[in-house]
């Protein structure tokens, strides 16, 4: 009797189990990670690189620099040495030493140097101004360097955009790079060229806006090439753009332009245009930043989010972007895409979702 109430127990218990499904365990919750504070809808991530330590840096057009150690971001302010908060560009050259760009002039962040200077971070670096230099014309022109962009050659010289001009440095002094005429066209050494960019060949390719058409570098002479106009659509008017920014050179020795209209390919031959009208996602079809992967995909930000292009066709992607205007793709070196909007959006983007890596700081944090 006793054996048989025992049986008639676990009977009883087995199928009040099964009825009631598994007995459901507590899940891990999602690994928090850290956040780049940020100003309530102020400024862009215009700009990012991984170094060869593997930190992530951010530039910003507000709230200075940021460096992620994939533990914690520290933000870097003109407290810490830098001449702004408005970061344009960010290089680190051969030796390890880092290059930053702001809208007032050049600083210098150089590991080996931070225990001999006492732990200062950033040292500033004056260009100097050419004695040419021309008259205000605006309010965007400063006499203080705003440094657009920064590339380094094979040569191990270093170019700097500048809105007084393009300059070259060679480890001690900088030179100013004029070019006062080429063929088709004319460019001015104030704050027309904004990116730079050397072929595989040795060309180096110049643009940006208030430029027609881009203009290339031979090592000898400065040739101009013309472009299909873009058109720009706003609420109430169209705004057509011929100028192009140099972005990248794929695997495939094509050399890729953005432009507020959308982006050119040229194959060494002639320059294709690619538009909202030919699948590329956004409202307008502007481009501000393309990358190719680590696989030779190519990777377009703009005014409408993240896109995907294989080749044959565009994919677009931006929910889970708070502001889906993108203006700098870096990829890490797991192949993770990071993306930087406005409103200093910080996002990881795996392939498939958007992590926010930002938040707000004050009071709107809270709701």
């Amino acid at each position: 009797m006793k054996y048989a109430q025992i049986f008639t127990f676990l009977t009883i218990l087995l199928f009040g189990t099964a009825c009631n499904g598994p007995v459901k365990k507590d899940l891990p919750k999602e690994k928090a990670h850290p956040k780049l504070i940020k100003n309530i809808g102020n400024g862009n991530v215009q700009c990012g690189l991984q170094d060869k330590a593997g930190n992530l840096w951010f530039g910003t057009s507000a709230n200075g620099l940021y460096k992620y150690d994939e533990k914690s971001f520290t933000q870097f302010l003109v407290a810490d040495g830098l001449s702004s908060n408005n970061i344009s560009c960010v290089l680190e050259d051969r030796d390890g030493k880092i290059w930053i760009g702001t809208d007032a002039e050049l600083c210098l962040y150089d590991p080996s140097t931070l225990l001999r200077t006492g732990g200062k971070t950033f040292a500033q670096i004056q260009i100097p101004l050419p004695k040419n230099l021309p008259p205000n014309k605006g309010e965007y022109y400063r006499n203080s360097h705003w440094v657009f962009s920064i590339m380094q050659a094979k040569s191990g010289k270093l170019w700097f955009a500048t809105i007084d001009g393009v300059y070259i440095y060679d480890g001690t002094s900088f030179t100013p790079f004029i070019i006062n005429e080429a063929s088709g066209g004319y460019l001015s050494s104030n704050n027309n060229v904004e990116h730079i960019l050397e072929d595989k060949a040795g060309n180096i390719w110049f643009g940006g806006r208030g430029n027609a058409g881009v203009y290339r570098y031979d090592g000898k002479s400065v040739i101009n090439f013309s472009l299909k106009e873009l058109t720009l659509q706003f609420e109430t008017r169209r705004v057509g753009h011929n100028w192009a920014s140099p972005q990248l050179q794929d695997k495939n020795g094509n050399i890729w332009f953005s432009n507020w209209g959308g982006a050119y390919r040229y194959d060494g031959k002639t320059f294709t245009s690619f538009t909202k009208s030919d699948g590329m996602p956004g409202y307008n079809g502007l481009v501000a930043k393309i990358i190719e992967d680590k696989n030779g995909i190519l990777w377009f930000g703009g005014d409408g989010g993240l896109s995907r292009y294989d080749g044959k066709s565009f994919t677009g992607f931006k929910d889970g972007l708070i502001n889906p205007w993108i203006w700098t793709i870096l990829e890490d070196k797991t192949g993770d895409l990071w993306v930087g909007t406005r409103e200093t959006g910080l996002y990881l983007f795996n392939g498939k979702t958007f992590i926010n890596y930002s938040e707000y700081k004050g009071k709107e944090s809270q709701k």
